[in-house]
């Protein structure tokens, strides 16, 4: 079966006995669709295009040759295509996203409105800046609001997103090392890190070295201290961290670093479980990214455009990165050189091309004025609180390998499946035909069959209630051998099971037709 058919009912009926065959292959609203290029047909286009007669000069012998390889179809053809695809997507508007580690939440429509405005959403990256004051100012307030909310005296808005962002607060760490002489070549990781954190720490020139985790999913933190010396740069630590759980040690493993004359880097991905109520400043934090689309709002995932600004301790802040707003006089202003600066400020150089990503600046920056700091503190209460519902209302029928209390998401192992034949994926894929996308599993990797569950701070108790029920049925059925709820599972998604293995090794990145059918001799 070619890949662009796995998992593909067929006109008929469907494969491995889908439920409810259709004539045509659809069920009810739901369309079944083919790949754009298997709709199209030769000579058929929705607008007309003239002739254009060039010389083979004038294209500079790049005359195309052969056919242009578009699918040919009508205007309501294409409109219709997108319209059906569009129904297969599950979001945060269509239902509950449990994602764990993700900060799946609604974005209000206020933000996307003022994202929109023309003095925003029109502004170029090489405008003169004095025709962008308003944009350099709305920047300013955000950075106030970062630094204010963390503690910390300087913040670097030119990453990208998180992964960038740690890169930028290894970079600044390196810089400060180098600086005063020192190159140390060791970053000190948790177990149960995002995998960025070690490829970063690699990327940026230092060797990884793992740190265990204790029994009750906290970061070691007497096999940290067992592992300081003075070739140790940095730790790299997530806090609440990857189990769902705030690190009890933090500020003893900070001053441990510290007294070695290490740095202490955070990640902030989990942030929208303490912004409000803990400053990482105050933890000793020197360096932290902020996912500005996970702790406030804006949209996540498809590649970006993303944004991940680091706070920096006043020990890192003169190297930050360009460019640097500064205030000169009535006027804010870019600066991009080294040179223009003041003495005391080393800039490590330039983590991209310009300062970052108006629209997830704007996002941020509508998300908190409209919150304020007493919205934002209770949106982290009510991610723990949700956290803690599903956790206390699920840990007596499905396996919780730490008891709790929780921060923002909710922790599951596998063993209430053992000896049931279903898997953790069998389970996550059984959620699909009851209409929600599963929760992250097989993460964190310190956990068996870990199912990573995050409510945020937006489902209502009654959203919360039907998810529960869910899952507690689905587990009832599993514990109760009927294998074939789960086995081949999901059967009433669009698509079936598929071979997402191979899909991944050998991806299929262009369509092309299937061959002709060869004639008799």
């Amino acid at each position: 079966m070619p890949m662009n058919a796995q998992g593909r009912p067929t006109a008929s009926g469907s494969i491995d006995d889908a439920p409810r065959p259709t004539i045509s292959g659809d069920r009810g609203l739901d369309h079944e669709e083919p790949l754009i290029f298997e709709l199209g047909r030769e000579g058929v286009a929705g607008v007309d295009i003239p002739e254009v007669q060039m010389s083979e000069e004038r294209l500079g012998g790049l005359r195309r040759r052969g056919p242009i390889g578009l699918p040919g179809l009508s205007e309501p053809e294409v409109v219709r295509h997108y319209v059906r695809l569009s129904r297969m997507n599950y979001a945060i508007d269509a239902g509950l996203y449990p994602l764990g580690s993700c900060t799946m939440k609604h974005n209000p429509r206020l933000n996307e409105k003022l994202a929109r405005l023309p003095g925003f959403a029109d502004v170029h990256p090489l405008q003169p800046q004095q025709t962008v004051q308003g944009a350099l100012q709305l920047i300013s307030e955000l950075m106030r609001w970062l630094t204010t909310l963390t503690g910390m005296p300087a913040v670097a808005m030119s990453p990208k997103a998180g992964a960038h962002g740690e890169l930028c607060g290894l970079l600044t760490i390196r810089a400060a090392l180098l600086a005063r002489g020192d190159r140390r070549p060791r970053i000190l990781v948790p177990s149960s890190a995002h995998g960025t954190n070690p490829a970063t720490a690699a990327l940026a020139g230092f060797t990884v070295d793992e740190v265990r985790a204790t029994d009750d999913g906290h970061v070691d933190a007497d096999a940290l201290e067992d592992k300081l010396g003075p070739d140790v740069a940095a730790i790299m630590l997530t806090n609440p961290n990857t189990c769902g759980l705030f690190e009890p040690r933090i500020r003893e493993m900070a001053d441990a670093v510290h007294a070695i004359g290490g740095y202490f880097y955070c990640d902030g991905a989990n942030f929208n479980a303490i912004a409000g109520r803990v400053r990482p400043g105050d933890l000793g934090v020197d360096a932290m990214h902020i996912n500005l689309h996970k702790t406030f709002s804006t949209p996540h995932g498809g590649g970006g455009p993303g944004a991940g600004p680091v706070v920096l301790s006043a020990a890192l802040a003169p190297y930050a990165p360009l460019p640097l707003l500064m205030h000169d006089g009535n006027e804010l202003r870019l600066v991009e050189e080294r040179g223009a600066l003041p003495s005391e400020l080393k800039p490590l150089g330039r983590m991209c091309a310009f300062h970052g990503q108006m629209g997830m600046f704007v996002r941020a920056l509508a998300y908190v004025a409209s919150h304020g700091a007493d919205g934002i503190r209770q949106a982290s209460e009510d991610a723990v609180l949700s956290a803690n519902y599903i956790l206390a209302s699920l840990k007596d029928a499905m396996s919780a390998p730490y008891p709790g209390p929780c921060m923002h998401e909710a922790l599951f192992d596998d063993s209430f499946l053992e000896g049931t034949g279903v898997t953790t994926l069998d389970f996550a894929k059984a959620m699909i035909d009851e209409g929600y996308h599963p929760m992250t599993i097989y993460f964190p990797l310190v956990v068996h069959g870990a199912m990573l569950i995050e409510p945020t701070e937006s489902e209502s108790k009654e959203s919360l209630d039907r998810f529960i029920h869910v899952l507690r049925v689905l587990t009832e059925e599993a514990k109760a051998g009927k294998r074939e709820r789960f086995e081949g599972a999901p059967k009433f998604a669009p698509r079936r099971r598929l071979d997402e293995t191979a899909a991944a090794r050998k991806p299929i990145l262009r369509w092309r037709p299937p061959p002709l059918p060869q004639a008799a001799e």
